[in-house]
């Protein structure tokens, strides 16, 4: 049990952490995070410093170079940055959330020691290929087949949707090794490996990119072996850290709007009065403010009842749910609060207006939290699929 010099000495070592990352962001992020925001491409510059300052692999075990930390600290961390940077959080997101951190809890000693230095000091980053053309929610439809021969694999198939794809040099490719969902499994595709190619990089309406993978006689060792058969259920529960990197981000970019058009109603003043005394000004935040609250606790009960670092299907599915619908919903007020200068590329506003609204589509969309939800309200699955 921890006693509560412990809980008082953890308290005071996270505000210490996040005393530091504030400052740190401050003085180095901030600085260019509008232009940085409007860069479709990946910020190596920035993975560097964050890696130099040990905020990637926030979560990974010490002795795999990673810092140890609590899921809850790097919830903090990456929120704290996005206040700063919305660009930045989403380098956090590559090394701590996302496919890394399936990576990190599954991996070999030899496949960690091959890869996490450079992805932890951000030299290195790698991206999720699971969506296929007629994969999308349906992540069990997947098609791309991986074979053994000999000492090797043969893949074949394509994968759509990734994030950070065209800039990735490592790949968690979802495969079938065998029919059904306990045929899939996961492997490890290099950039410029032989048989596998790269489509041209396409645009989502954040500016962000992706890029189709095509994976044609894909030839890789077959150490490069995630997880094998069998390996779905447990590739899904590392992606529920995933979804609170997604939920974490959805709220700060939500507050950082709400923050930024705050800051403009209270300062700009038409027909003789500042906008925050008309009352619908005064609504609109103040509904803004109790939808983000309520997410946050909601995000705070997934993090504090996460069992080594893996938080609950439910808790999680909620949190995104609920900090989704927030984020935006603080977004898209504070742009129509700010009015020309909130739509313009100016401010960061539009920018998290539209980045909010790609996380209710990212990570598993609102209609499928909702069906998981509903799930767990009756105590049974409901099939989507279609009877045959």
């Amino acid at each position: 049990m921890t006693s509560t010099l412990d809980r008082s000495a953890d308290e005071l070592a996270h505000a210490d952490l996040l005393e530091s990352v504030n400052a740190f962001a401050r003085k180095h992020l901030a600085p260019g995070a509008l232009q940085r925001a409007h860069d479709p491409s990946y910020s190596w510059d920035i993975a560097a410093k964050l890696g130099e300052q040990g905020l990637l692999g926030l979560t990974i075990a010490e002795e795999d170079g990673g810092q140890g930390a609590g899921l809850a600290a790097a919830v903090a961390v990456i929120q704290g940055v996005a206040q700063h940077c919305p660009k930045s959080a989403d380098i956090l997101q590559a090394g701590n959330f996302g496919a890394i951190r399936t990576f990190a809890q599954f991996a070999t000693p030899e496949q960690k020691a091959a890869y996490l230095p450079d992805l932890l000091a951000g030299q290195a980053l790698i991206s999720l290929g699971m969506s296929e053309p007629e994969a999308g929610s349906a992540a069990t439809e997947l098609t791309t087949s991986v074979v053994e021969d000999g000492d090797e694999l043969v893949l074949n198939g394509t994968k759509i949707w990734g994030t950070h794809s065209p800039d990735a040099t490592l790949f968690l490719v979802y495969a079938r090794f065998g029919p059904g969902t306990g045929g899939i499994g996961s492997v490890l595709v290099e950039r410029g490996d032989p048989g596998f190619t790269l489509g041209e990089p396409s645009s989502y309406m954040s500016g962000e990119q992706w890029a189709q993978l095509y994976f044609d006689d894909c030839r890789i060792p077959r150490s490069r072996i995630l997880l094998g058969p069998g390996g779905f259920k447990k590739q899904m529960s590392g992606f529920n850290v995933e979804r609170i990197g997604n939920a974490s981000r959805s709220l700060a970019l939500g507050r950082l709007a709400f923050d930024l058009a705050r800051e403009h109603v209270s300062q700009r003043t038409q027909f003789g009065r500042t906008l925050n005394e008309f009352q619908g000004v005064q609504w609109t935040f103040a509904e803004a403010a109790v939808a983000l609250d309520a997410a946050a606790a909601l995000l705070d009960r997934a993090v504090a009842n996460a069992e080594d670092g893996l938080p609950s299907a439910y808790e999680t599915t909620v949190a995104k749910y609920a900090a989704n619908r927030a984020g935006f919903q603080a977004a898209d007020a504070s742009m129509q609060m700010m009015g020309a200068l909130g739509y313009s590329s100016e401010s960061l506003v539009e920018y998290c207006q539209r980045r909010t609204r790609g996380w209710m589509i990212a990570g598993g969309s609102l209609e499928m939290m909702k069906n998981r939800i509903a799930e767990e309200i009756f105590g049974r699955r409901f099939s989507q699929r279609a009877e045959k």
